[in-house]
């Protein structure tokens, strides 16, 4: 299905949890087919792998409504929480 969508030039992709119940060969090309895909990709995922490489802007939604946006790879977010104290 991703690569039916790609063909046809779609350029936003809303993915939930991409990776679940794939085995490692499938984790990996949709990693690279999700690093290779030209438009904007709305995603969560709790595969670390794939938040590091892939995301560039992660959106954290609080339980109290709000959320933090920072742009960036996932390490780099996570640095920002534990400076933050977050």
């Amino acid at each position: 299905m991703f690569s039916r969508m790609m063909m046809f030039g779609s350029n936003m992709l809303i993915i939930d949890q991409p990776t679940d119940h794939l085995d490692l060969e499938s984790i990996t090309a949709v990693n690279q087919g999700m690093q290779n895909f030209k438009g904007n990709i709305l995603f969560s995922s709790h595969d670390y792998e794939i938040l590091n490489t892939v995301a560039n802007r992660i959106i954290e939604i609080l339980p109290d409504g709000s959320f933090i946006d920072r742009p960036g790879t996932y390490e780099e977010y996570l640095e920002y929480k534990k400076e933050h104290g977050i």
